[in-house]
């Protein structure tokens, strides 16, 4: 398993868990605790919470220092904000992986050795949640989820991603650091999507791991489904437009392979 703590040197493979918090002071805790009892180490980023989460989150980077770190954004970013200043923080400390998993609670922490097992077995890839839904799921984001899978198989010219929006998945973090050198990617809610079709664009590989998604009736939801929909509309019109300019591409690929 991962070290515990964090070193100077580069390793062949060693991950850490990267964690976007804003405002979950109540799930927080477990999600973490339940990340470090797999021996995976920590990197919480505080998108510009409130004083109360805020004091939690202190309160587990002071618990576990050698496992734990904190990094604090003065303002709230989004979601894709927070993540990158999550991966920026993973690079300086030469981890080679990024386990990305909601504070919410809604995904299935016992999962992690699965989906690090993926990517220890392929590294070069990035290891994408699928979501088995219970019952708890609401029906309009449900419903709605499949409006972005097809964009994103039109876009992709490929079936390669079953789903682009579960934020359960583990990034190379070569390939990502690369790719953010390069392109603008969504900080909002469409970072999830956008992020992992420009990877696939790039010949990323997609390995896709069934996980169970649970929603939390006292759930804490930051998607805003007017200005999000507007948000992530644009996202797939601008990625349309680049997978014309990679259209030849894309289909050489498909030839080749």
């Amino acid at each position: 398993m991962p070290r515990a703590g964090f070193a100077s040197e580069t390793r062949v493979f060693d991950p850490v868990a990267v964690i976007p918090v804003y405002n979950h002071p109540g799930t927080i805790g477990e999600v973490t605790q339940r990340i470090l009892a797999h021996g995976l180490p920590c990197i919480l980023v505080d998108d510009g919470s409130d004083a109360d989460c805020a004091q939690v989150l202190d309160g587990l980077a002071d618990a576990h220092p050698q496992q734990v770190r904190l990094v604090r954004l003065s303002r709230n970013r989004g979601k894709g904000g927070a993540m990158i200043a999550g991966f920026q923080a993973a690079a300086a400390e030469r981890y080679t992986h990024v386990l990305q998993i909601d504070a919410d609670g809604q995904h299935a922490c016992e999962d992690i050795p699965l989906f690090i097992e993926q990517a220890r077995r392929r590294p070069d890839a990035v290891i994408a949640g699928c979501p088995v839904y219970d019952e708890s799921v609401p029906r309009g984001r449900l419903y709605g989820r499949y409006a972005t899978h097809v964009w994103v198989w039109i876009n992709t010219l490929s079936l390669d991603i079953r789903d682009s929006m579960c934020g359960f998945r583990v990034y190379p973090l070569a390939s990502l650091v690369e790719l953010l050198d390069d392109a603008r990617i969504g900080w909002r809610m469409d970072f999830d999507t956008d992020v992992i079709v420009r990877l696939h664009w790039r010949g990323v590989p997609v390995v896709n791991q069934p996980t169970r998604v649970t929603y939390p009736r006292d759930g804490i939801s930051h998607f805003r489904m007017g200005r999000d929909n507007l948000r992530i509309s644009w996202m797939h019109a601008r990625l349309f437009a680049g997978m014309l300019l990679r259209a030849p591409m894309l289909l050489w690929r498909k030839v080749g392979a």
